[in-house]
């Protein structure tokens, strides 16, 4: 290892959740033992979406709120690293910034998190579900459109509470958070993508750097994993040709067999009335393509419409 690696600290810039912490000192400890000479420093910061909790994050401008400030410290020079978990990142990253490694996907379904049923199916008729995302709440009302959906920002923490203190009947969380914070038991039911298709990227930890920070993107090298890093590409190839934020209720999951990939993707109303959905399946070495070609045909049945009007509504 080079002397400026042994002598200079690698900072990364985190959230000061629980989760986002603990996914920042996972990467940092991955690097500690990769790299045993390497000092990594943490950096917590706050950013805007932690600090808007009283408005939805359509209303305030989509989850990218979430990692601005982190970026802003890479382009600064303030730190070196940023760790994301990469349903959070928007399609187009800032000019002179890379995600220079993905960690290898953990479970990408979502969880129902209740004490009422083991299934979405047993949840009382008009049960209050909380969950603040349109794709979650789209495809939740077509499965079940009886239940009643509240709004529900914060952290882990903060929505379980909300749910203990009876406030919700049941709520929908990511599985990879809850496994990540020795959560599972709460997990009622890990729902089928089938009935829940996941957000783009869910699942996945992203160290984002400076395009131009050699020494950051060598030391990283080592902990990225190709089968994440492609599926991850076709879903965000999808999303970005679909033009939608992080909020938007689009939805996309891509399965890896034997260098086959299939990309599944999906566009909805918010209200459950009307879901766009349809897959395609080519070489895992044209995720790119595949995903951009998925969001061409569900722009062809009507999503590019839908979206538009999502967007002026």
């Amino acid at each position: 290892m080079s002397a400026v690696i042994l002598n200079s600290p690698l900072r990364i810039a985190t959230r000061k959740s629980q989760l986002a912490l603990w996914q920042a000192e996972h990467v940092a400890a991955l690097l500690r033992r990769e790299h045993p000479a390497l000092e990594v420093q943490l950096v917590p910061m706050t950013t805007k979406g932690d600090r808007i909790q009283d408005r939805s994050l359509a209303a305030i401008g989509g989850k990218g709120l979430f990692i601005k400030e982190l970026e802003t410290a890479l382009e600064d020079g303030h730190a070196d690293l940023a760790v994301h978990s990469m349903k959070d990142v928007p399609g187009e990253l800032p000019e002179g910034l890379m995600i220079a490694a993905v960690l290898a996907r953990a479970d990408a379904r979502d969880a129902l998190v209740t004490p009422m049923a083991r299934r979405l199916e047993e949840l009382p008729r008009g049960a209050r579900l909380g969950t603040s995302s349109l794709r979650r709440q789209a495809q939740v009302l077509t499965a079940r459109p009886d239940l009643r959906i509240e709004s529900l920002r914060g952290n882990v923490d903060t929505r379980l509470r909300r749910l203990d203190a009876g406030e919700l009947d049941a709520i929908i969380l990511a599985c990879a958070g809850l496994l990540r914070l020795g959560l599972e038991s709460r997990i009622a039911a890990r729902l089928d993508p089938r009935v829940l298709l996941p957000a783009v990227s869910q699942g996945v930890i992203g160290v984002e750097c400076r395009s131009s920070d050699l020494r950051s993107r060598d030391v990283l090298g080592v902990l990225d994993d190709p089968t994440t890093r492609t599926a991850m590409e076709a879903e965000r190839a999808f999303a970005r040709r679909l033009g939608g934020s992080c909020q938007s209720p689009i939805a996309a999951h891509a399965r890896i067999d034997a260098n086959r990939l299939t990309l599944e993707g999906l566009v909805a109303e918010p209200d459950g009335s009307r879901l766009l959905r349809d897959s395609i399946s080519g070489s895992a070495s044209d995720a790119q393509f595949l995903g951009e070609e998925l969001a061409e045909r569900v722009l062809a049945s009507g999503a590019g419409e839908l979206l538009r009007r999502l967007r002026t509504a």
